[in-house]
């Protein structure tokens, strides 16, 4: 699982332009975006060596849960780049992106061991499901993060996603919100954001304009209730989590590993 992540992480670098990736150049900065979209082709292939070479009968069938969640989190992705391009995106249509691009991998990860060891189909059913509600809320505190996380902390530059106009998840709500500070918010991510590093006097001009727009967009996202919406919703998805663990029939020690592992993920700094 971790060597498919390892994939997704090297590619979507290249993809959103991100230099840096847990306070590290990232890959392609370093050695090229060629070299290291061919490092995440390796990771990938080397994943599905791993599950299949691993011992049982059940290791065909993991494979392919593994497969099937990439293609899923592939097709998220790809949704993702495509609201790049447009002015308007639901709610619910970004929940349904965010589900295949973070919580497949997240459900494959929690149930990929039961089916590994062949248990029983309701079990491996609810620890997917424990894992779909948990990839949900880990995307929607990795999008609360990305605007108003502390950069020593994340690795990242402070308002990244405003700064590359990604339409996250808080983001999307605040501008379905139907409010003034929903069409001003439109207004200033219809605007080119500047280059992030000047090389006149008249490009410094524009990042320092650039920068006071960023700082607007974040207190109008919470304004018009993008923040307060995402965080509510990571609790609800959290409480789904829950319920779903709870009914896996799970000892109590073991699912209090699965719930610690859920706090943790909405209580996150980085």
């Amino acid at each position: 699982m971790e060597l498919t992540h390892a994939f997704s992480l090297l590619h979507d670098d290249i993809m959103d332009g991100d230099r840096t990736r847990r306070h590290r150049p990232a890959a392609w900065a370093v050695f090229g975006a060629a070299d290291a979209i061919l490092a995440g082709d390796a990771l990938l292939s080397l994943a599905g060596e791993v599950l299949l070479e691993a011992p049982g009968q059940s290791s065909g069938r993991a494979a392919r849960e593994l497969s099937a969640a990439t293609r899923r989190l592939i097709g998220g992705q790809a949704r993702d780049l495509e609201f790049e391009s447009r002015r308007i995106i639901g709610v619910d249509e970004c929940v349904a992106m965010a589900s295949d691009k973070t919580a497949a991998l997240l459900a494959c990860s929690c149930s990929i061991g039961a089916v590994l060891d062949g248990a029983p189909e309701p079990l491996c059913t609810a620890l997917a499901e424990f894992g779909s509600a948990l990839g949900i809320a880990f995307q929607l505190v990795d999008d609360l993060l990305g605007i108003w996380g502390d950069p020593k902390v994340t690795g990242k530059p402070a308002l990244s996603d405003l700064r590359s106009r990604k339409l996250s998840l808080p983001v999307v709500a605040a501008l379905n919100a139907g409010t003034a500070q929903s069409e001003r918010l439109a207004e200033l991510y219809a605007t080119p954001a500047a280059p992030d590093e000047p090389d006149d006097e008249a490009s410094e001009e524009e990042t320092d304009e650039e920068d006071a727009r960023l700082e607007e967009m974040a207190r109008l996202v919470e304004a018009a209730g993008g923040r307060a919406w995402a965080e509510a919703e990571a609790g609800r998805r959290i409480e789904a989590a829950g319920a779903r663990i709870a009914a896996a029939g799970l000892p109590a020690p073991v699912r209090a590993e699965f719930l610690h592992i859920a706090h943790f993920v909405t209580g996150r700094d980085h």
